[in-house]
């Protein structure tokens, strides 16, 4: 899984209309001064977070996120916002932005559409504490995509956040629903006839045009590494709730499921124990954050029920989840 990506070119300018100094936030956040100035702007996860995070001391604005994620000017927005607008619904739009969200942000977007529409923003193997500010603008900018592309002003039916309670009267006025703090997960709420409502933005014809690159930039990401690497990289995205198929991880990867599975077996895997690779990655992964419960360690990584993840775990390691918690937070402390 990369830890490289882009930050749009724009931003420096913005911070400048919002009465933020770019010079100052790139020397709180240790970062180049001629940085705003590439052409390409590449930066880390912890490099990403500790620019948002800069961004909220130097403007000394709890709502800075808010606005930087309000961007009305379409001449402004990256190629993965266009992409959105171009699409045929908001369904659509959230689809897209899923996908290729990847190529200019540490996070994953996990959708679970029903009578109501989850949009879950989980950020994976990052070493630093997820900045609020960065998410707040993330939240914005998903709210601002579906008003500008229905023609009308919509609203998430709730708002979750995990971050403890602070401004609520700012967030609840912003996105015009009830705003809850301290929940397990970072996610929108949205109605499922918002989330099918047509795009009066849509447009197939630009939409060829910018999906191709899109698409190019995500399979160069994708080609670092072995086939093996690769398909173990969706399949972390891909853990949460469910147990991926293979069929799912070939989706991904624009490869048929036959032709990965004779892949892998050339590199002398099985889809199954990439699976269970995985899976104990990501178990590691999460028992080494705190915050994480074991029912909800074991439902991010597909498991029907917390007993049958501690089997899994014990079986990997001879030992239970949490006693192996308890050693590594020991050492690492």
């Amino acid at each position: 899984m990369t830890n490289c990506f882009r930050i749009h070119g724009s931003l420096g300018r913005r911070l400048q209309e919002l009465g933020v100094s770019p010079v100052s936030v790139l020397r709180r956040a240790g970062l180049p001064m001629e940085l705003f100035d590439q052409s390409k702007i590449l930066v880390t996860t912890e490099e990403m977070f500790a620019l948002y995070n800069a961004v909220r001391e130097i403007s000394d604005d709890p709502g800075i996120g808010l606005k930087l994620g309000s961007e009305e000017r379409p001449e402004r927005y990256s190629p993965v916002a266009i992409a959105a607008l171009y699409s045929r619904s908001f369904g659509d739009a959230l689809k897209r932005i899923a996908r290729y969200k990847r190529l200019v942000s540490p996070q994953e977007i996990r959708i679970t559409e029903g009578k109501e529409c989850a949009v879950e923003f989980v950020w994976l193997l990052a070493e630093a504490t997820e900045a609020p500010t960065w998410i707040d603008m993330c939240f914005a900018w998903t709210v601002t995509i579906g008003r500008r592309g229905i023609g009308r002003c919509i609203n998430p039916l709730r708002v979750e956040l995990r971050r403890p309670e602070a401004h609520r009267r700012l967030y609840e006025h912003h996105f015009g629903c009830p705003v809850k703090f301290g929940a397990r997960r970072n996610k929108l709420f949205f109605r499922a006839e918002d989330v099918s409502a047509p795009f009066v933005t849509h447009n197939p014809e630009l939409l060829e045009l910018v999906a191709p690159q899109l698409e190019a930039e995500l399979k160069q990401q994708l080609s670092g590494g072995s086939l093996k690497e690769q398909a173990k990289g969706t399949l972390k995205r891909l853990l949460a709730g469910d147990k991926p198929r293979l069929e799912d991880v070939a989706v991904e990867l624009r490869i048929s499921a036959r032709t990965l599975q004779r892949r892998l077996l050339e590199e002398g895997m099985t889809f199954h124990n990439l699976v269970e690779e995985a899976r104990r990655e990501m178990a590691q992964h999460y028992l080494s954050q705190t915050s994480l419960e074991l029912n909800e360690t074991a439902y991010l990584l597909g498991y029907e029920d917390p007993n049958s993840f501690i089997r899994a775990f014990h079986k990997w390691e001879g030992t239970s989840p949490g006693e192996w918690r308890s050693g590594h937070l020991s050492i690492v402390h």
